[in-house]
């Protein structure tokens, strides 16, 4: 007589649920910021659970995660959708880091010891070395490491949940000002922040930081106009086309 199958307790049940759906918003995150799921785009519940192995309820949960996350947006009788950052509020959650990161240099060049200056100049050289390979994508996951360990040194976790939430709203502005001119620009940058953290100097090193987040705000905006340029041209070349056809 076959035995009956046990199921589990209530409170494993929801553990192992809660366990998967972090797994499934962490696939889908990658995702996200791997462009696989581009800004706007919709997400399906059923399509994901299929494609992941999964059920839609981890799914349903991740959603919620990457919501609070500031990833996606959740639109009432329409669904869940990648979120489309406007230029205005990137610019505006650039000046946020900013100011943030202000303090954080501050902080970091009066609190941090020798072990500490040396983990971090250990991934600006990890940096430096993707530059010199042209491998974006390690140097977009160490530049994301770099600054992420800063927000940590810096003890605040209040601090460090809004960064992470703001990170996520930027990423995807991020990764398209990754050229290889504009890596080796931001390698040179990150050195410049470790170095003043090292020598002590508060004022520097919120300076330094303060500037290399505001470069990449002014970086962001002038790839959007180029794009819009670009854009402007070849609508105004299909529209000669058609004229002389």
């Amino acid at each position: 007589m076959p035995g009956k199958k046990i199921s589990p307790h209530p409170a494993i049940a929801q553990l192992q649920c809660n366990s998967l759906a972090n797994l499934v918003q962490t696939e889908i995150e990658r995702m996200i910021l791997a462009g696989d799921l581009p800004s706007g785009a919709k997400l399906t519940e059923s399509t994901l659970a299929d494609q992941l192995g999964v059920s839609r309820g981890p799914v349903r949960e991740a959603f919620r995660m990457l919501e609070e996350a500031g990833l996606v947006r959740t639109e009432k009788n329409r669904g869940v959708f990648v979120r489309d950052v406007p230029i205005d509020e990137a610019l505006q959650i650039f000046e946020v880091r900013a100011a943030m990161d202000l303090y954080v240099g501050r902080k970091l060049a009066q609190s941090l010891g020798a072990t500490q200056v040396k983990e971090l100049r250990q991934l600006v050289d990890a940096m430096e070395q993707a530059v010199k390979a042209e491998n974006a994508q390690d140097y977009h996951r160490f530049n994301l490491k770099f600054h992420d360990r800063l927000l940590e040194l810096a003890g605040n976790d209040k601090l460090l949940a809004t960064y992470r939430k703001l990170v996520n709203e930027l990423s995807l502005f991020r990764r398209q000002n990754l050229t290889s001119e504009s890596m080796a620009i931001y390698s040179r940058e990150h050195r410049q922040i470790v170095k003043a953290i090292a020598a002590g100097d508060a004022e520097a090193a919120g300076q330094a930081m303060f500037q290399h987040v505001m470069n990449s705000r002014d970086r962001t905006l002038r790839n959007y106009e180029q794009k819009l340029a670009e854009a402007a041209a070849a609508s105004a070349a299909a529209s000669r086309q058609t004229v002389s056809a």
